[in-house]
């Protein structure tokens, strides 16, 4: 358990899919898409309580049997316009009402990114503490890539200057483009109810491979990542089934 912070995990898991029905709980290299990140969650060091606030049964048992515990999320935080803001808020009020004691740090981790290793979550929660951080997220450089803006004025190169194009090794970097991958952001629980907003305050962030910025949002994302997965031997740390309470908050 942490010395200095109650530091929690939730997982926000909503039953309704469109992209991919039953998304959270699909075979997963051999588990349910929701295990894997359930036990990146239980393995690191940091986070002493992971769970998982959805509105759907299947969910809430597979959940359980991976060593989750589970928040009840009701029907009006669990629509398509609910924002994972809202789940996250309501899961911290459940755990502070159900144990007495509020989180003060919050890692809240999506399961449609299951290309994530523990290891990235006690350096980035450690990272969090040594720079007295307000919200982190995990971020990519996408390197060797030109990007474009498009908007009504029309087309504006962003990274290079297409009128004097150079030699990738020869452009010079002003600045650093980032790809938020969605996969964690660590959030002191007191800036989430003020901003209701995950990033705010010092923001600092986590950068990850790459080909860790991939998630399953469609057929073609879940073979990708499943094959990712598997050539990077993410894969050979399997979830574990865990025989745990199944106390469930509301």
């Amino acid at each position: 358990m942490s010395a200095t912070a109650y530091t929690v995990a939730i997982v926000p898991a909503r039953g309704g899919s469109k992209g991919i029905p039953r998304k959270n709980v699909i075979d997963f290299c051999g588990h349910p898409l929701i295990a894997w990140t359930i036990a990146a969650a239980r393995r690191c060091a940091a986070i002493d309580a992971v769970y998982v606030s959805t509105d759907d049964a299947e969910i809430a048992n597979a959940s359980r049997r991976y060593g989750a515990q589970v928040i009840d999320r009701p029907p009006e935080l669990a629509g398509d316009r609910a924002t994972s803001e809202s789940a996250l808020l309501h899961a911290a009020a459940a755990i502070e009402g159900q144990t007495g004691r509020k989180p003060d740090r919050i890692v809240f981790l999506q399961a449609t990114s299951p290309l994530r290793e523990s290891a990235e979550l006690d350096g980035a929660l450690a990272q969090f503490a040594a720079e007295g951080l307000d919200s982190l997220f995990c971020a990519s450089v996408p390197e060797d890539m030109l990007f474009w803006r498009q908007d009504e004025s029309g087309l504006t190169s962003v990274n290079y200057d297409y009128v004097s194009r150079k030699r990738r090794q020869d452009m010079a970097t002003p600045e650093m483009l980032l790809v938020e991958t969605g996969s964690f952001y660590i959030t002191r629980t007191g800036l989430l109810e003020t901003a209701q907003n995950r990033l705010g305050g010092k923001i600092g962030v986590w950068l990850v491979d790459f080909w860790k910025s991939f998630e399953i949002d469609s057929a073609a994302g879940l073979e990708l990542c499943q094959t990712l997965m598997r050539q990077r031997g993410l894969d050979r740390n399997p979830p574990e089934v865990i025989s745990t309470s199944t106390t469930q908050f509301s």
